[in-house]
């Protein structure tokens, strides 16, 4: 096995100089944080496991890739008490991927609590199974809203005792589409429970969220005084919609790729261009929201596990997915808003290393590549004939500070 590492921006490795050790952990947590190549907190973990420890609710704004599973996850694990067989802690993600990805990072990290049992249940699996589950110990459940939801009312999952609510990728979760069901969840749960919020962006129903009787005078904590993520370099290619795949077919030729997420907006264009582009020779795999769960789980896998370089999909995604190994993505659709742009070139530059985002801009694209740069205050500029390599790719000797050692055979 080889390492892999990538060239990194300052944003994340300007912290206090804390330790993990300073928090008062468990010795047998501080073991399964050192095992994961977490060797010191970053800015976000910094600012959030002692408040979160102290047991007040947080409203936190901090990048994407910059360590917010370990924020709340450190905090919440060593709040678990094993004597006490039931549910204590729920994380509530929007995605199903992002649901998987968090519990493997719980277990990984509690292994040497000596039991805690983590639970992720999410839609589109087995409801019997989870049922059965339940019937068992379950200390910490990571759910997708829906699910979650249909567990409590059925009785099966009793959330009355849990002593802390997270919400990751909270923009997300309190949009039109999840946030009646997050509202029913929160009525479920006792008096005394902590919420923490943790997003990239604060868009009104954020704001609504903040002013609601939810949480009890949050800490707030904002690490963002600009949206934009440093250390990613953006460029757009002007270029008709017939001129795309000879566009990107280029692009491949000359980049120096590890692995690259090229985003559509729909899933038919997502499994048009999977096609061509492996008709043009490079690896590729694709993913989306109609496919089999079962299907996009091992897709997911596969990807960052680095057995393929490429991989098309929709906005599904976009939302707090860690493959360290992306050091381009690619808008072969652009996106409407920022908040989408936003997420979409969050998928390289993982915990500060530098990434690169093309966007194949067509006229029509023009008015919201305005919009976008003006909204998120960032220059997009025009791709010059050859891109310095030093801007995505590490130089020999860079060694990064991250906070998981990505191996590839």
């Amino acid at each position: 096995m080889s390492n892999l590492f990538f060239a990194v921006s300052q944003d994340v490795t300007s912290t206090k100089g804390n330790e993990f050790e300073d928090y008062c952990l468990k010795r047998e947590l501080l073991m399964g944080i050192f095992e994961m190549g977490w060797e010191k907190p970053s800015p976000i973990q910094e600012e959030s496991i002692p408040i979160a420890l102290s047991g007040r609710d947080i409203l936190a704004r901090a990048k994407n890739g910059t360590g917010k599973s370990g924020a709340y996850l450190i905090p919440m694990l060593e709040r678990i008490d094993l004597k006490k067989d039931y549910i204590q802690a729920i994380v509530m993600v929007p995605t199903r991927e992002l649901a998987l990805q968090v519990s493997q990072i719980s277990i990984q990290i509690s292994k040497h609590l000596g039991g805690v049992k983590v639970m992720a249940t999410t839609g589109g699996t087995n409801l019997r199974d989870d049922i059965m589950r339940l019937d068992e110990t379950v200390h910490v459940v990571i759910a997708t809203p829906g699910r979650i939801l249909d567990l409590i009312k059925k009785g099966v999952a009793k959330v009355d005792r849990v002593q802390m609510m997270v919400m990751d990728e909270a923009d997300k979760l309190l949009s039109q589409d999840f946030v009646v069901l997050i509202e029913d969840i929160i009525s479920f749960l006792g008096k005394g429970r902590q919420i923490l919020l943790y997003s990239a962006t604060f868009p009104i129903s954020v704001q609504k969220f903040m002013v609601s009787s939810h949480l009890h005078k949050p800490y707030e904590i904002n690490l963002m005084e600009e949206l934009t993520l440093k250390g990613i370099t953006q460029y757009y290619a002007y270029v008709t919609e017939r001129q795309k795949v000879h566009c990107l077919n280029t692009l491949f030729s000359r980049l120096q790729i590890n692995q690259s997420i090229i985003f559509c907006n729909s899933t038919q264009r997502v499994e048009l261009l999977a096609k061509k582009i492996t008709q043009l020779g490079y690896s590729c795999f694709y993913i989306h929201a109609k496919m089999m769960q079962e299907y996009r789980n091992r897709v997911f896998h596969d990807f960052r596990n680095g057995l393929c370089r490429n991989l098309v999909c929709t906005d599904l995604f976009t939302r707090g997915i860690d493959i360290q190994a992306v050091n381009v993505v690619i808008n072969f659709d652009f996106p409407k808003n920022a908040e989408t742009y936003l997420h979409r070139i969050g998928r390289s530059g993982r915990f500060g290393h530098l990434g690169l985002a093309i966007n194949l801009i067509t006229s029509e694209d023009r008015f919201n590549l305005k919009s976008i740069e003006d909204q998120l205050v960032t220059d997009i500029k025009p791709i010059p004939g050859s891109i310095d390599k030093s801007l995505y790719v590490a130089l020999p000797g860079d060694r990064p500070v991250h906070q998981e050692t990505w191996r590839r055979t």
